[in-house]
């Protein structure tokens, strides 16, 4: 056990979920590490760093400007302010003082009004938005998109997240068209995605991501786009922005994995799969148990181990048996998003091999005590 877990008596945990917030999230390089350190010991003209860690991030990611925000969920709530503020001065002190008879209605597919941890229609009220649902829960289109537009739209968001319903629902591309088409902004919140350019080069205005997630720096998040909606999300920082500022090591910690993103190894889902080999085959020799590699819902290159178990044979419900995952050290954290199904996920990015042999020895103990 590490001196940190034995100071603040934390429990050892092993993150099968993924690059979730909820335990923080991922590991960055020695690098990544280095360069936080030294920002922690160093002063700079803020809004000097804040403008040139910009600028470089941009020219790596070949977009139009790039400023780096606290995490995903400040970046949607400052860049609905920015489409609704935009550069007026008395607006961004006053956004939430009174009313203003400007657009401020923000458009979206009803299947990406989610809740990803705290509800995205939080982080629009944050930003001054008020939501408005486009569709319906499984299902819309491009003429559902363009039939809830009005004179009072300031911008379009759409979710890019395995949080969303994902049938029967307009593509990025299919949104931008919409967004085009009535000259409106579109915001694409896209946290944990691993491609930081597609969605800008698809011809998204604004562009979300996680800096913790996929990215792998510390926790921040980046907004990306067309370099004069940037400069109203910058602006942000006078008014809501204040309360959700990055520090200067946040900004050099994610400039720094930025650079070296495309540059070190990912792990890709065929490798995914070559170390869940055993695993699987163990878990499918568990009485009441069955274990099959399954893809990322929502396209991304992840494979993980879907577990089912048979309730009624094991006498155990799948939500007892994440319970007693959890209990005891070391913890292991699971994806739920199935268990009413009597399903788990075991997500690998965040643990090794050998790590997997304790995930099913836990569980074998769990089912025959």
């Amino acid at each position: 056990m590490s001196s940190i877990h034995e100071k603040y008596n934390l429990k050892q945990v092993l993150n099968c979920s993924g690059r979730m917030t909820i335990l923080g999230v991922s590991t960055p390089t020695e690098s990544v590490a280095k360069a936080v350190n030294t920002g922690l010991n160093q002063y700079f003209e803020m809004k000097d760093l804040v403008i040139k860690s910009g600028e470089f991030i941009a020219q790596q990611l070949e977009v139009e400007a790039a400023v780096v925000v606290s995490c995903a969920s400040a970046g949607i709530a400052q860049s609905v302010a920015a489409m609704i503020v935009k550069d007026d001065l008395y607006r961004l002190e006053h956004l939430h003082a009174h009313p203003h008879d400007v657009p401020c209605e923000i458009v979206l597919p009803k299947g990406h009004n989610v809740n990803f941890g705290a509800p995205v229609g939080t982080m629009v009220t944050l930003g001054g938005g008020v939501i408005k649902e486009a569709g319906y829960a499984n299902e819309c289109t491009k003429a559902h998109l363009s039939a809830a537009i009005t004179s009072k739209t300031a911008a379009i968001l759409y979710i890019k997240s395995h949080h969303c319903v994902q049938k029967s629902i307009l593509s990025v591309q299919e949104a931008v068209q919409v967004a085009q088409q009535h000259q409106l902004p579109l915001i694409v919140d896209a946290a944990a995605e691993a491609d930081l350019k597609s969605y800008y080069q698809m011809g998204a205005d604004l562009v979300i991501y996680s800096g913790a997630k996929a990215i792998e720096g510390p926790t921040s998040g980046l907004v990306v786009g067309r370099k004069q909606y940037i400069d109203w999300v910058r602006l942000q920082s006078q008014g809501i922005g204040r309360a959700m500022k990055v520090g200067k090591e946040g900004i050099l910690g994610l400039t720094q994995a930025i650079a070296e993103y495309y540059t070190r190894g990912h792990e890709t889902g065929q490798q995914m799969v070559a170390k869940m080999d055993i695993f699987v085959t163990t878990l499918n020799q568990i009485k009441g148990v069955s274990a099959q590699v399954v893809w990322d819902s929502a396209g991304r290159d992840i494979a993980r181990t879907e577990i089912t178990f048979d309730e009624a044979l094991l006498g155990l419900s799948t939500a007892e048996i994440v319970s007693q995952l959890t209990a005891t050290s070391p913890a292991v954290y699971c994806r739920c998003y199935k268990v009413n199904e009597g399903k788990i996920e075991i997500d690998v990015r965040s643990v090794e091999k050998s790590d997997l042999d304790i995930v099913s020895d836990k569980i074998k103990t769990i089912l025959n005590p």
